[in-house]
C-alpha cells in the first residue's frame, strides 16, 4: 500500500489490516500498530510531509515492539566502567555461574547439609573473607543500599560524623545527606570542604554520635591546599569513644588500583566496617558488599531493612564467579574491567589499526578514562579510529549500537574498551552506517 497524499487517502484500520502481509500477525499486536502508524500519517500529512508506505510502516511498528529495549551495545567511548552503559562487562566465569544457577533451581536458602533452610548470605562469606580479612560479610542490591542499611541499622536516631568534604553528589541526584535522612540518623558535619582533621570529630563526639562515617569522593578529588585526617587515625578516635567507624569506599577495587584503598587496607587500617561496590573496580554485577566486625554486619543483617535490600540469585551467582577469578593474581585479568585498566597501549593501538584498515579509517591517539567515580583524575592511554562525523547517529542506531565520541568534526572509536573480537562487529557497523 503506497504512502497517501492526503488524510482523504488514509485508509481506515480495517482496510489496512486486510493485506495480507499482515494476515499472520496477532489481532491485538497489529490493530495497535496499524493505529499508531496511521496517527503518524496523519500528522506527517498535516505539516505537508508524505508518510511512508503505510503496510512496511505496520510491519516496522510491529518489529520495533518485539524489540527487546534492553541492549547489548558496543562501547567506543574509552569509558571503562560507564554508569550509562551497564558499567563493568561481566566475565566468563560469571556468565557461566549466572547460566547455571539460573536456568534450574539452586539452594539459594537451603543448607544441603542440615536439610533446612540456610541464608543466602552463607554462599559469598567465605570468599569474602579470604579477599578482604574481614570477620564477616553482606550482599545487598547496590553501594548506596550497602551505606542506607549501614546508617539504618546503627545510627537510626542518633549522630553520623562526616567531614565536609564528603558530603558528595554523585550520578542521578544521589547525596549522602539524603541517605542519612532517609535511614533515621542526624548529619553532624565537621571541617570544612578543603580541610578536616582528627580535631574536627573529636570535639563533634558525643553522647548521641552512633557512627563515625568516611565517604569516597568517588568521582572529584579536591587538591591543593586541603587536609583529611588518615584512616588510622580515625579508627584510633572511634576506638577511644567506642563508636563504630565505617568506611564507604564506593568503587570497591579488590587488588591494588591507582590510590584507590582496598577493603583489605581498611580494615587494616581500623575501620569497623567497609561498604564498597561489586559493579565498579571490583568488576562484576551490581551489588553493594559490607565486610568487618561479625557483631556489627549482624545487626546489619537482622535489620528489617535488608530484606527491601538483599540480592537476588543471579547477582549472587555473578558476583561469585568474578570473586572466584580475583582470588588469584593468575586469574585476575580475566575480568574485563581489570584486563582494560592494565592492557598495555600497544594492544590498544593494533586494534585501533586492524579497525582503520578495515573500515578506511584514521588512526588517533585518546585518553580514557577509568569511569564509574573511581580514580576521576587517571588518563589512561589509547588510542581511536577516527571515521566521519556523520555516522555517529547511524552507528548509535544500529545493530548492535556502537557508541563513540564526537571530537573535532570527527567520531572517534575508541578501543580500549573494545575487544579483538568487538573490532569485526563495529566494522561492520560502519560499513552498515555507511550505506
Amino acid at each position: 500500500m503506497p504512502g497517501p497524499r492526503s488524510l482523504r487517502d488514509l485508509p481506515s484500520v480495517d482496510r489496512l489490516l486486510a493485506d495480507e502481509r499482515l494476515a499472520d500477525e496477532p489481532h491485538d499486536l497489529v490493530l495497535g500498530a496499524a493505529r499508531s502508524v496511521l496517527e503518524r500519517a496523519r500528522e506527517e500529512i498535516r505539516v505537508g510531509r508524505e508518510p511512508s508506505p503505510l503496510v512496511d510502516a505496520v510491519l516496522e511498528e510491529l518489529a520495533r515492539g518485539r524489540r527487546p529495549s534492553l541492549r547489548r551495545v558496543l562501547n567506543a567511548t574509552g569509558v571503562l566502567v560507564h554508569t550509562n552503559l551497564g558499567r563493568a562487562p561481566l566475565a566468563d566465569a560469571a556468565l557461566a555461574r549466572v547460566a547455571e544457577v539460573g536456568s534450574g533451581y539452586s539452594n539459594l536458602e537451603y543448607d544441603l547439609e542440615r536439610g533446612q533452610r540456610g541464608s543466602r548470605q552463607d554462599h559469598l562469606r567465605s570468599l569474602l573473607r579470604r579477599l578482604t580479612g574481614a570477620e564477616a560479610a553482606l550482599v545487598v542490591n547496590n553501594n548506596a543500599a550497602a551505606v542506607l542499611l549501614a546508617l539504618a541499622a546503627l545510627a537510626e536516631g542518633r549522630e553520623v560524623v562526616v567531614s565536609r568534604g564528603e558530603l558528595i553528589e554523585i550520578g542521578d541526584g544521589f547525596r549522602i545527606p539524603d541517605v542519612l535522612a532517609r535511614s533515621g540518623a542526624r548529619l553532624v558535619e565537621v571541617g570544612t570542604t578543603n580541610r578536616t582533621r582528627a580535631s574536627d570529630y573529636e570535639r563533634a563526639i558525643g553522647p548521641e554520635t552512633a557512627i563515625l562515617l568516611r565517604v569516597h569522593q568517588s568521582n572529584f578529588r579536591v587538591v591543593g591546599f586541603s587536609e583529611q585526617p588518615r584512616l588510622d587515625e580515625l579508627a584510633e578516635l572511634a576506638r577511644k569513644h567506642d563508636v563504630p567507624l565505617v568506611d564507604d569506599l564506593g568503587s570497591g577495587a579488590l587488588a591494588a588500583v591507582g590510590d584507590e584503598t582496598t577493603p583489605a587496607e581498611s580494615l587494616r587500617a581500623g575501620a569497623d566496617l567497609v561498604c564498597f561496590s561489586g559493579d565498579k573496580l571490583l568488576g562484576g554485577p551490581q551489588a553493594g558488599i559490607v565486610v568487618g566486625r561479625t557483631k556489627l554486619v549482624e545487626r546489619l543483617r537482622r535489620h528489617p531493612l535488608q530484606r527491601a535490600l538483599r540480592a537476588d540469585k543471579l547477582t549472587l551467582a555473578a558476583l561469585e564467579g568474578t570473586l572466584s577469578l580475583a582470588l588469584s593474581p593468575e586469574t585476575r585479568d580475566r575480568i574485563p574491567v581489570l584486563r582494560m585498566l592494565h592492557e598495555p597501549v600497544e594492544q590498544v593501538r593494533a586494534r585501533a589499526e586492524r579497525l582503520a584498515e578495515l573500515v578506511g579509517g584514521e588512526v588517533e591517539e585518546t585518553v580514557a578514562r577509568v569511569g564509574g567515580g573511581a580514580l576521576p583524575l587517571a588518563e589512561l592511554q589509547s588510542a581511536a579510529c577516527a571515521v566521519e562525523e556523520e555516522l555517529a547517529e547511524p552507528l548509535r542506531l544500529g545493530n548492535p549500537p556502537v557508541i563513540a565520541v564526537v571530537r573535532d568534526g570527527r567520531t572517534l572509536l575508541d578501543c580500549r574498551a573494545l575487544s579483538d573480537d568487538e573490532v569485526d562487529e563495529v566494522a561492520a557497523a560502519v560499513a552498515a552506517a555507511r550505506q
